[in-house]
């Protein structure tokens, strides 16, 4: 039987009791049923597993037992940023979920001239807490014991200064002037997917100035939710584990 896997934001020791938080305690105990005595594994983002086994079920809280930790490698050795115009509800969480699974290192969520979603300050917070979520469920699911980093809903031009120097960066554009097998390998790259209107021709201006390099991906139009999600598979496919 498959153990189920839960994130927790603690500190974990082998030997510590842990009162779980009441989100993981709920799904456990009444959605999956489990039971005092079963077996579980936490992480919390550290690069690793802890056995854990359920010690106390009741109303309020959950307690486990915290046991050994053991030590995951399966993050890509390929680091992948996703610049990522921003969709509507389930369109970005599939970019999130499907990105995560794929080994996406961080993703920086931004708003441009064509987004078709526009946040206010409260709606951006939350919708950044969700997004977050989406990505902690996607590490639940897929054995990863890091956590991608989702940056605070941005505007293009303010995104576009805050990235690495050292990263190629490249952005989908079906007029790319290079195809992925005339790029030189890279190890750290910053990958910018359009809005579901795509880039404006100001975005495309914002985004050469900032030295991204337009990569024709195929002859047919992406959606944003399909975009990225395909990029980054192509490159983990020629750069990164999925070889």
């Amino acid at each position: 039987m498959r153990v189920t896997r839960l994130y927790v934001d603690a500190a974990l020791e082998p030997g510590a009791r842990l009162r779980l938080p009441d989100a993981a305690a709920t799904h456990l105990v009444r959605v999956l049923r489990a039971r005092e005595g079963d077996a579980c594994v936490l992480f919390n983002g550290d690069g690793g597993d802890y056995a854990a086994r359920i010690d106390e079920t009741g109303r309020r809280e959950v307690v486990v037992e915290v046991g050994v930790r053991t030590d995951i490698d399966n993050e890509s050795p390929l680091r992948i940023e996703l610049l990522q115009g921003i969709a509507r509800g389930e369109k970005m969480d599939l970019v999130l979920q499907k990105a995560t699974e794929l080994g996406i290192a961080a993703v920086r969520p931004v708003s441009s001239e064509r987004s078709e979603e526009r946040l206010d300050a409260l709606r951006a917070e939350k919708r950044l807490a969700h997004w977050r979520q989406v990505v902690v469920s996607a590490c639940e699911q897929s054995g990863r014991a890091r956590i991608p980093q989702v940056s605070p809903l941005a505007n293009l031009a303010s995104a576009l200064s805050d990235l690495p120097a050292d990263a190629l960066r490249l952005t989908l554009v079906l007029d790319g002037a290079q195809s992925l097998s005339q790029l030189e390998p890279a190890c750290h790259i910053v990958l910018a997917a359009g809005p579901e209107g795509g880039w404006s021709p100001r975005d495309r201006e914002q985004l050469a100035v900032a030295g991204f390099i337009g990569l024709r991906f195929g002859p047919r139009v992406l959606r944003t939710e399909t975009a990225g999600i395909a990029a980054i598979a192509a490159l983990q496919a020629c750069w990164g584990d999925l070889r």
